[in-house]
């Protein structure tokens, strides 16, 4: 082997060392900064990549957990594929329900950023958990939300915090909330449901990826004042 193709091994092998090193121990921002890098490598980046998810704790799933896992679901690799069947066919987030439903259709969907049909299965799953009068109906009292249990309301968050990068999830509109002292005429902008007095549209007005503004999903319905919005920025998941 020629002096330059050693040294090109050495580079590549010095670069891959030092992605794994700021993947393992950098800040959040660099981690998922670094993760379409190692992706991009190859097969010994997907080793990389798959070893970190296979050392997370799974009852812990991390927002770069949920990239990682997102990253990998787009590789063209029979070894990737078999990884993740065999590991996480359903995704990181552990699916936790104290009314035993399942959520692992909405999961699969903002695994793959599906955040229209994920937004609709995520109302669709509250009305189940408050009762069929709100599955018949299709939307929910602000009465009923109080009676949604903690888990399912975690489970629920956790899935839209760790598959949006940290940038969705009731837990992040709550934050929101109460940053703005709980002043509706504030936040709403700011998470682009309004615009001055105008409502935003649904669906085509709203933005269904990651270019949203922080907190814009998912959404909840306000034709009938913002009591129900406020019941669930107010629930006790978000205190435990």
């Amino acid at each position: 082997m020629t002096e330059s193709k050693i040294s090109s091994t050495e580079n590549a092998s010095y670069d891959l060392a030092e992605m794994r090193s700021q993947l393992e121990s950098g800040s959040e921002k660099k981690q998922l900064q670094i993760i379409p890098n190692l992706a991009a490598i190859g097969d010994s980046g997907w080793e990389i990549l798959m070893e970190f998810l296979q050392n997370q704790e799974s009852d812990s799933p991390t927002i770069v957990g949920g990239k990682i896992y997102q990253v990998l679901l787009q590789v063209n690799s029979l070894k990737v594929e078999e990884f993740i069947k065999t590991n996480l066919p359903l995704g990181i987030v552990p699916i936790t329900s104290e009314s035993n439903i399942d959520y692992s259709h909405l999961q699969i969907k903002l695994a793959h950023q599906d955040f229209l049909e994920a937004d609709k299965l995520t109302m669709q799953k509250l009305c189940e958990l408050a009762g069929e009068a709100a599955v018949q109906r299709k939307w929910l009292y602000f009465s009923e939300v109080d009676s949604i249990p903690i888990a399912d309301f975690q489970t629920i968050n956790k899935m839209w915090l760790v598959y949006s990068e940290g940038k969705f999830g009731y837990s992040v509109q709550r934050q929101m909330w109460l940053a703005v002292g709980k002043n509706w005429d504030k936040l709403l902008p700011k998470i682009g449901w309004k615009n001055g007095n105008t409502w935003t549209r649904y669906p085509k007005e709203f933005t269904w990826d990651l270019t949203a503004p922080k907190g814009h999903l998912p959404l909840s319905n306000l034709l009938r004042g913002v009591r129900m919005f406020s019941s669930i920025l107010s629930h006790r998941a978000w205190n435990s």
